[in-house]
């Protein structure tokens, strides 16, 4: 059995769940999220509980009890705590700032980058080089960071670029130029 399958999934108070066949509905105070669930993975609701069980030991059937664990339970987090991720800026004159909901990016280009987040994910700039994503879908905050991070990655030469918190970046040695000898012929 599936280590991460087998667990069972707790509901905190003021979580609704819903399962309409095949199609999951969790609703909490942060927003509500829905999702098609696999076909043969089976889902029990009890009381402030969720169990997810699999028919057979087939390896597709292996494969998705721990997947769909894994996407309900983030769902169930999702609308109670929600999710976050924090980026950094590195780079004289790189900056951001907000503009109503949108990011605006001034990082190297000859024109400042507008983003506009998508429904249910908000962009906070607590300075002008840190950047909080933050939602209630695990999924879409971590593609709302990723497309901001690839507008500009940190180089390897220098460092310049938007990294996540925390990312380390391998710095690779420059040219060293010349080093004696007869130039030339």
């Amino acid at each position: 059995m599936s280590r991460i399958g087998r667990k069972p999934i707790d509901v905190p108070a003021g979580v609704d769940i819903k399962l309409d066949g095949r199609h999951i509905t969790v609703k909490g105070p942060s927003g509500t999220m829905s999702r098609e669930l696999p076909a043969d993975i089976v889902v029990e609701i009890h009381d402030k509980e969720i169990n997810v069980s699999r028919p057979s030991d087939d390896r597709i059937h292996r494969a998705m009890h721990g997947l769909t664990r894994t996407l309900i339970a983030n769902m169930v987090e999702g609308v109670t705590k929600g999710y976050s991720k924090s980026l950094d800026i590195v780079g004289t004159g790189y900056r951001a700032t907000k503009q109503g909901a949108n990011l605006v990016l001034q990082i190297g280009y000859s024109h400042p980058v507008e983003i506009v987040p998508a429904e249910g994910i908000t962009i906070d700039v607590p300075a002008p080089t840190k950047i909080t994503v933050k939602g209630y879908d695990k999924e879409l905050v971590g593609q709302t960071a990723a497309n901001i991070r690839a507008i500009r990655k940190p180089e390897p030469y220098h460092g310049k670029g938007i990294r996540y918190t925390g990312e380390h970046v391998a710095l690779k040695a420059g040219k060293t130029g010349k080093t004696g000898g007869k130039g030339g012929k």
